[in-house]
């Protein structure tokens, strides 16, 4: 039998512009496979009350396999193909075409939050702990099949709203990262534990390459050193990380590292400053944190970072006889700069909108400008 058209996942966000599929997305289209697989199996047992099993051979031959990758959004295309001869052959394409679209209107109900389990049986719900776990904040797949209108948009959120769908669930996994100190770390059992910032230990296993990272994150603790840990996680309802179902990388952290200190600083309460002193947003500090994180150049020293009594941040450098401040104002995102040198008591000022490529830009010239290294 020739291949036929089965689904068309759409996924959209800048990390697929161009029609790329990243690899790790590759294996949440794997796990699909698997559900369709047992939802069909179910439908065919719903359909047929008298049989406590489907019969042998019902999936034997039935493969579902990217066949192209459409233009705009990366729109992946998968089709199923049916070997030939197969006992059931129309009977089970019949099922595993009932069972996406069983799928794709259970992902249609998360969105508008009605009951998914009118599709799909809870014990299926638990493969979306495995599908989209890579979506990130923004990202959609978009879950498309031909000649039905109906179409079921998996985000982060409805990924959650499925997967809690079942009472039995307690937990979701989806991608982590976290940077903290490693209090704990047990060589036996190749497990440590990494505390964030606002207390909690989350545990987590490592491998032999990530070894040598951890025990420098422990061996340093007591000095201030921090990891940052990245990989799959496990969230309880209330979005709170359990503890860390694999590790894919550990990285010991600069001394000064800015996404650390905003961390630290998103635990500030109003009047932090003796009775005084307003507490950065946490959404304002989102922004810094991914600005500075995309924008600021690695061959340039980093910054001791300070929250202000107004609530927002300053950024402070020494490069020599130079004594440079950042002033940053989250609210509008834009920052006075100020260089003092001291020897040849000097100062200079400018101001910048952070909210544009060019000033980083103009502020790593600036920066170079000043650096002993780059004027060597």
């Amino acid at each position: 039998m020739n291949p036929v058209e089965f689904l068309k996942p759409r996924l959209i966000g800048a990390r697929f512009d161009g029609h790329a599929i990243p690899l790790e997305v590759l294996k949440d289209l794997a796990v699909l496979e698997e559900m369709i697989v047992e939802v069909a199996k179910w439908k065919y047992l719903n359909e047929h009350k008298d049989r406590k099993r489907t019969p042998r051979g019902f999936t034997d031959g039935i493969q579902l396999k990217l066949t192209g990758i459409e233009d705009g959004s990366a729109r992946a295309v998968i089709s199923l193909f049916v070997a030939s001869p197969l006992l059931f052959p129309h009977e089970s394409q019949r099922c595993f075409e009932s069972a996406r679209d069983a799928i794709v209107d259970a992902v249609a109900a998360a969105e508008r939050q009605a009951d998914v389990t009118e599709h799909l049986p809870e014990k299926a719900l638990i493969y979306f702990d495995r599908i989209g776990r890579s979506l990130r904040d923004g990202e959609i797949c978009e879950l498309a099949t031909p000649g039905r209108t109906n179409v079921g948009r998996l985000t982060r959120d409805t990924r959650r709203t499925l997967v809690f769908a079942s009472k039995s669930t307690e937990l979701l996994s989806e991608e982590a990262e976290v940077r903290g100190a490693v209090p704990a770390a047990d060589q036996d059992k190749k497990s440590f534990e990494i505390r964030l910032f606002d207390g909690r230990k989350v545990k987590a296993s490592y491998g032999p390459q990530h070894a040598e990272s951890v025990l420098e994150a422990f061996n340093g603790y007591d000095l201030g050193t921090r990891a940052l840990v990245q990989g799959i996680g496990r969230y309880n309802r209330n979005r709170k990380l359990q503890d860390f179902e694999v590790v894919e990388h550990v990285t010991v952290l600069d001394a000064l590292d800015v996404a650390s200190r905003i961390d630290e600083l998103r635990q500030l309460g109003d009047g932090w400053l003796d009775g005084h002193g307003r507490a950065p947003l946490g959404e304002h500090l989102d922004w810094f944190a991914t600005a500075f994180e995309s924008h600021f150049a690695n061959d340039l020293p980093l910054p001791h970072v300070y929250p202000t009594e107004a609530g927002d941040l300053q950024a402070e450098w020494t490069l020599g006889a130079v004594d440079i401040t950042l002033e940053v104002d989250l609210v509008s995102r834009s920052a006075h700069w100020h260089a003092l040198d001291l020897k040849a008591d000097r100062a200079e000022e400018r101001d910048w909108d952070l909210g544009s490529d060019q000033a980083w830009e103009e502020l790593a010239a600036a920066l170079r400008h000043y650096h002993p290294e780059h004027n060597a």
